[in-house]
């Protein structure tokens, strides 16, 4: 009866004009329509109807018209030529490629050096070669994006984003698959951990987790720090760490600054605007200049003063001091004054724009600062005022604990 039931369905199906089943069938994935096209003859005409896989090729493998019209393929042999080479990454390529796409499609305005540096993408027979040679499974999201760009050269500036002190400097390189495993790490602490990028500067690399080991997943993309009992940041799997990456570079967020891209973050609301003067403030965690233990957490933060073009010239003035109000976790509070900025006392016209970076330190790992600038007038020094600097969280990101050591009384407690 089972039997007859299905064929009695089969049968009305083909009873149904085509363009009602062609809408049913746009609805379906990839794989349902394929298992459609084995029900009857019908369906399979239907199922390999050009639309349908138009759809498909542009949402799983983002191709246009052009790169069907060069393969000379229909859509639906378009779809299974592609499948055939990147069917194990269809889970993420669309994601991958799209970011990639974004990721050069900006810095080939903005950052062309960096362009210039990236490699082609690395072919299956090279990915297999280094799992044979660490003998462990990339991850399919890395993989992925291997097959797309294979990192970049070892030159600075990083694709990675760069950090500049006045005695610190690092740009991280994304490393190509080749070059990260032959710095595979089975050392206690990092065991199974994959470099992702370097820094020539630092010697620090972000890593890539290829085992639940040590308190990790499998999968995850952290920041060490670069002394034992110092931990490393909690991070995300690969391609969610590169989507968040790239989408901080194209959005502005991380600014462009001498051909290099800064990993500052702008918090939302961390602007203040007293009459025609605005300060914005964004941050950054060093976790290469950072403890857990001794606990020393590591920030620096670029602050940004801006003049309203609009006002009359009489209104230019000059900054005299800073005074800041410094409230760490743990509840205390320390207030710091002092003349200038960085030792600088910066003119503020109609329509300029100051920007400085300072850095400091702390012993609790999130804190928050606030205060105001003090300004005279250049027409008349006798007219002083303050522009107040908002309020802007240093938070340092989860940090993942070094293993507990075994002692006579139990564990060690962090």
């Amino acid at each position: 009866r089972a039997n007859m039931a299905a064929a009695s369905s089969v049968s009305r199906l083909q009873d149904l004009p085509s363009d009602p089943l062609l809408h049913v069938l746009s609805y379906l994935s990839f794989r349902d329509l394929l298992s459609c096209s084995h029900v009857c003859r019908r369906l399979n005409d239907l199922s390999k109807h050009n639309p349908l896989w138009k759809r498909l090729c542009h949402k799983h493998w983002l191709l246009k018209e052009s790169d069907r019209a060069e393969s000379a393929l229909s859509w639906y042999g378009l779809f299974v030529h592609t499948y055939s080479d990147l069917g194990r990454y269809v889970e993420f390529y669309a994601e991958l490629k799209y970011n990639w796409d974004q990721l050069t499609d900006y810095l080939q305005q903005k950052c062309p050096r960096i362009i210039a540096s990236l490699k082609e993408g690395a072919s299956e027979s090279e990915l297999d070669a280094v799992e044979a040679q660490i003998g462990l499974k990339l991850p399919n999201d890395y993989r992925c994006s291997c097959r797309i760009h294979n990192g970049q050269k070892l030159v600075i500036p990083g694709l990675m984003g760069s950090m500049s002190l006045s005695n610190h400097y690092r740009s991280e390189v994304l490393l190509d698959v080749e070059t990260a495993a032959g710095g595979f790490q089975t050392r206690p602490g990092m065991k199974l951990c994959l470099p992702l990028t370097f820094c020539f500067h630092t010697g620090l690399s972000q890593y890539l987790s290829l085992e639940q080991e040590e308190g990790r997943s499998r999968g995850e993309v952290f920041y060490p720090c670069p002394v034992s009992e110092r931990g490393g940041a909690r991070g995300e799997d690969f391609s969610s760490w590169f989507t968040s990456y790239v989408q901080n570079v194209v959005s502005g967020e991380f600014p462009i600054i001498r051909d290099q891209i800064f990993r500052y973050v702008h918090e939302k609301g961390c602007v203040a605007t007293t009459d025609d003067i605005t300060v914005s403030v964004s941050t950054s965690f060093l976790p290469e200049l950072s403890s857990v233990h001794p606990p020393h957490y590591f920030f620096t933060y670029r602050i940004r003063i801006e003049m309203s073009p609009c006002v009359p010239a009489s209104a230019s003035c000059q900054l005299d001091s800073r005074y800041w109000k410094i409230t760490t976790s743990d509840g205390n509070v320390e207030e710091v004054q002092g003349p200038g900025v960085v030792g600088e006392f910066p003119v503020m016209t109609p329509g300029k724009v100051h920007e400085y970076a300072s850095c400091t330190t702390f012993s609790t790992p999130s804190e928050y600062m606030e205060g105001h600038y003090t300004f005279h007038r250049l027409a008349n020094k006798e007219e002083v005022f303050q522009v107040a600097i908002p309020r802007f969280h240093m938070e340092c990101p989860p940090f993942r604990r070094p293993p507990t050591k075994q002692v006579k009384k139990g564990l060690n407690q962090d």
